[in-house]
């Protein structure tokens, strides 16, 4: 018999994987993703889902008439009581008429070049979202009490072989215990849109997360920090990696160092 919560939790599966939780709300929906195998599915297929269609899916910019149309609606409707255009030089008085015309022109014309500005952002700006930020807040949900690790263990082979028929590809699992950054476990995790693999890595009493998926499309290295949490990319043999900690910066280089090496 399923939790009684499901149902519940299932209702929030859509909203965190467009990140519209705040770490408080998803860590509830992430505890209840670690113990229920059905509700973990079903965030999978969500994800896949969102993932083909971010692939397939085209955009369109609006042609130019109907962003004229759209601009004439909201002028048309647009409050009169709205604060008057600056006077014209006085040439042009006679050609605008009298004050009456001159105040509905520039309460208009003020309305339409706002929803001309907010089509060009639609337009212009891809909604790719922040993956950096979701990869941040992911991170700090994982720290919430009880939804670090699926799988927790020391032994790569053990942690490996846990991901078998849960993902669609096999992340690489490395242990660098001898260097100071022994594995700590594994969980599934929702980036970019689907499933992917999260390794939990110890350093002192920090954590760092490594987030792994395939990745088809070139993936150049990036570094930065968000809300002081240190993150890295970097792509290798088909997968794309994402380490995000608040370790000191010159660590987590070192950390990235020796998976890029292949130590």
């Amino acid at each position: 018999m399923s939790d009684p919560r499901c149902e519940e939790m299932r209702l929030r599966l859509q909203a965190d994987l467009d990140g519209e939780l705040s770490p408080a709300e998803a860590a509830p929906l992430a505890a209840h993703l670690a113990a229920c195998d059905d509700c973990r599915e079903t965030a999978a297929q969500l994800g896949a889902l969102s993932a083909r269609i971010r692939a397939e899916a085209t955009r369109h910019a609006a042609p130019a008439a109907l962003r004229a149309r759209i601009a004439q609606a909201a002028a048309a409707t647009a409050a009169p009581t709205l604060a008057p255009a600056p006077p014209p030089p006085s040439g042009w008085r006679r050609v605008l008429g009298g004050p009456r015309e001159r105040r509905r022109l520039g309460a208009g014309f003020g309305v339409g070049f706002a929803l001309a500005a907010s089509l060009a952002l639609a337009i212009i700006l891809p909604g790719a979202g922040d993956l950096p930020g979701e990869v941040v807040a992911s991170h700090i949900r994982a720290l919430q009490p009880g939804h670090l690790m699926d799988v927790a263990s020391s032994d790569r082979h053990t942690v490996k072989p846990w991901f078998d028929g849960r993902l669609d590809f096999a992340p690489p699992v490395k242990d660098f215990a001898a260097q100071g950054f022994p594995l700590l476990g594994g969980r599934l995790d929702y980036l970019d849109g689907r499933a992917v693999a999260a390794l939990s890595y110890g350093r002192d009493k920090h954590v760092i997360d490594l987030y792994v998926w395939p990745q088809d499309k070139p993936a150049p290295a990036w570094s930065g920090t968000i809300k002081g949490y240190n993150v890295e990319r970097w792509a290798q043999d088909g997968m794309v990696f994402w380490a995000v900690s608040d370790v000191e910066d010159e660590q987590l280089r070192r950390f990235v160092a020796m998976w890029r090496a292949g130590a």
